[in-house]
């Protein structure tokens, strides 16, 4: 015999179930939250999928203008003719078939109290929380003569694309005997070991097709990422092909004159015949249009949940970030943005975060086969990401041949894995 419960009971049960569901969190109960992710590099691409990963009840929207996405990792080899830029290249097709909504549209107004955004075809879009991965912008203003237009004869190619086929071009029709000039930037900038990789790998190509030419970094520091492993490369790779002038010696470039082709600093004027100028940087601006981003022109962050320290509700990854002893580079985009993406999943289910732990490693190579590297380990400390005393180091300074070369081999694997699972 079947009974059937009274209205009181009902009603009991009801209350109890009622009780239950409040202290669920929303991720059970099918109403996750809004997530709006700006920006499809590294950062912002790892952390839309890293939070349908954890809870596919989230409404995940990537906003993103571009439909192929070009990474710099590795673009270095692009520049100095060992690799095709399309190698370089990838697109967001398998992002519909993960949940992600793809708004194809660049961000024009934010509004942090309202929380939404105005998009470049004037749709909105609201959210409960966003993340900003903003990637870097130029600062055109920092040194007197360089600007977009002067980037067309001495192009920066320190954003992945036309400027790094542009600064191949050059390099590939100058004439055996021409001078090649690399300006580094101050820190902070994206890819600390950047521009001497860079070095490297034209005075590679120099070596086998342009014997009597030169590269001279003309720097704005007395040190710089890897600068032993590096330094003991070119001696052993390319003496006298390349010549560093670090800041004390009167290495920060203070003026270009395209008419002249000419490349200032304090003590001493140089006509290159290749002028690959990388100037100073800041947060992408869209960071300064949703008000996250400090007089320094970077983003400050909570280390624990990447939540800007000037806008609730607001977080930022990757490049644009103040991430303390952590460096920018696509590693730690893609760590930041996991981090991140844990964090959001647990503040809208209504728990508190994780303390994290987060792992960045920076391969450079030197010359094909010839891999050198730098990792380090990062947790909060005092407000900032500081590196966990004793976790990090470099590639050994005397390793021999078999050693780079396997160096060399995982950092070629590391690129195919870290695209293959951001971009599919």
């Amino acid at each position: 015999m079947t009974l059937r419960p009274t209205r009181r009971a009902f009603l009991r049960r009801a209350a109890s179930a009622g009780a239950f569901l409040a202290a669920v969190p929303a991720l059970a109960q099918g109403a996750a939250g809004r997530i709006v992710v700006i920006g499809g590099g590294f950062a912002g691409a790892s952390c839309a999928r890293a939070l349908k990963s954890l809870n596919p009840h989230i409404a995940v929207t990537l906003v993103e203008p571009k439909a192929v996405f070009t990474a710099c990792p590795f673009s270095n080899e692009v520049v100095a003719g060992l690799r095709e830029l399309r190698e370089q290249q990838f697109g967001y097709g398998g992002f519909s078939a993960a949940g992600i909504v793809l708004a194809k549209q660049a961000a024009a107004v934010i509004e942090p109290q309202a929380r939404n955004i105005g998009l470049a075809d004037g749709s909105r879009l609201a959210y409960d929380r966003l993340i900003i991965a903003a990637g870097i912008d130029l600062r055109w203003d920092a040194l007197p003569g360089y600007d977009e237009a002067t980037a067309e004869r001495m192009p920066h190619a320190w954003k992945g694309g036309a400027q790094t086929e542009l600064l191949r071009n050059q390099l590939q029709t100058m004439e055996d005997g021409g001078l090649v000039v690399i300006a580094a930037p101050a820190n902070p900038y994206r890819c600390p070991p950047g521009p001497y990789e860079r070095a490297s790998l034209i005075a590679h190509y120099l070596k086998t097709a342009k014997p009597r030419s030169k590269v001279i970094i003309l720097d704005s520091k007395d040190a710089f990422s890897k600068q032993k492993l590096f330094l003991q490369a070119w001696e052993r790779l390319y003496p006298g092909l390349i010549e560093w002038v670090p800041l004390s010696q009167g290495g920060k470039v203070t003026a270009v004159d395209l008419a002249a082709m000419t490349v200032t600093t304090d003590f001493q004027s140089y006509k290159p015949a290749v002028a690959n100028i990388i100037p100073p940087q800041r947060a992408g601006h869209i960071a300064e249009l949703a008000g996250v981003a400090d007089r320094t022109g970077w983003c400050p962050i909570d280390p624990m949940t990447f939540e800007a320290k000037l806008q609730p509700n607001i977080h930022v990854v990757g490049d644009a970030a103040i991430a303390g002893a952590m460096p920018k580079s696509a590693f730690a985009a893609n760590a930041q943005a996991k981090v991140c993406a844990a964090a959001v999943a647990a503040l809208l289910a209504g728990r508190a975060p994780a303390v994290p732990k987060l792992i960045n490693t920076c391969y450079s190579l030197a010359a094909p086969g010839y891999g050198i590297s730098v990792a380090g380990v990062y947790q909060p400390h005092n407000g900032q990401l500081a590196e966990v005393p004793g976790s990090g180091g470099t590639s050994p300074l005397d390793a021999p041949a078999a050693t780079r070369a396997a160096e060399a081999e995982i950092a070629n694997g590391w690129f195919r894995t870290i695209t293959a699972e951001v971009f599919g």
